[in-house]
């Protein structure tokens, strides 16, 4: 197979992973996957399995089950909506299929998540989706603005980046309790390293809120901080959190050498403007910005 006719071979089978995003709460039965394809339905599940590692229907439900998993640890969602939501008739079958997949059964996940087995679950999918469905940037998608200072709420997390989840949930619990969600509130994190990079233990990264109001004291170690103002470059990322770190790499081998510009002593944020779950992965929109002196 030439070059050219493999990359179509896969950009079928991108489409199929694109049309999963876009229509979770449909059937995604084999008939409409391998329209999808443009193959014929007795050959396409082979296909699918030899691209990507995994069968069609298995993908299809860890991309279901991880909508469910993000819904129940940061949504209020009964867990009958969430079954329903994610294709299944009732609470009881749902809940026996979230406990067969995640470990947990969906009551005691929304209580207390057990995030490392879940990263270790959905990190193949991570990679997978990293490598077929990498977002491509031109230069000009990059726009050189000036950022106004904003003060905001701090919440650090210091610590393995798999339990990232339980600093999520902790900020989301303080911001409610504040008055202070997403829609009156701007959302901002501040990532000073790359997890592939650094030990666990010193990986760290804040969860932001735009506030202007004093932050007294309080048990979740919530404190006062600041993104100060001036010129960065800033790419606009749509899509799944996956494509993160190729946009962010984007950015700092293509664009940066070619621009002339220098790092400012600040490090790279983010502002995330549509949030997973209450939109589909794939509609997520945020904004990475990168200092410049």
């Amino acid at each position: 197979m030439s070059s050219t006719a493999a990359e179509r071979f896969r950009n079928r089978f991108r489409r199929v992973l694109d049309h999963i995003e876009s229509h979770l709460d449909d059937a995604l039965d084999l008939d409409e996957l391998s329209a999808v394809a443009a193959y014929s339905k007795f050959h396409f599940h082979r296909q699918f399995n030899e691209l990507f590692g995994i069968a069609a229907s298995k993908y299809v439900q860890l991309r279901r089950m991880k909508r469910a998993s993000y819904q129940l640890a940061y949504r209020n969602d009964a867990v009958i909506a969430v079954a329903l939501t994610n294709g299944y008739e009732g609470s009881e079958a749902f809940s026996r299929a979230f406990k067969r997949v995640v470990g947990q059964c969906p009551s005691d996940f929304r209580k207390e998540p057990d995030w490392e087995p879940w990263y270790a679950l959905y990190e193949p999918l991570r990679a997978l989706r990293n490598d077929h469905m990498s977002t491509n940037f031109a230069l000009n998608d990059v726009r050189i603005v000036t950022f106004e200072p904003t003060r905001v709420a701090v919440l650090e997390h210091p610590d393995d980046p798999r339990l990232l989840g339980d600093s999520i949930r902790k900020f989301i619990a303080w911001r409610k309790s504040h008055r202070l969600p997403p829609s009156v509130s701007a959302t901002f994190n501040l990532i000073y390293d790359d997890p592939s990079q650094v030990d666990p233990a010193d990986y760290r990264f804040d969860l932001c809120a735009a506030t202007d109001c004093e932050i007294a004291p309080n048990p979740e170690g919530v404190h006062a901080g600041l993104i100060p103002g001036g010129r960065c470059a800033t790419l606009r990322l749509v899509g799944s959190d996956d494509r993160l770190e190729g946009a962010i790499r984007f950015l700092y081998t293509r664009w940066l050498p070619q621009s002339a510009e220098e790092p400012g002593d600040f490090p790279l944020f983010l502002q995330r403007l549509k949030f997973y779950p209450d939109v589909p992965e794939d509609e997520a929109v945020l904004d990475i910005y990168l200092p410049l002196r």
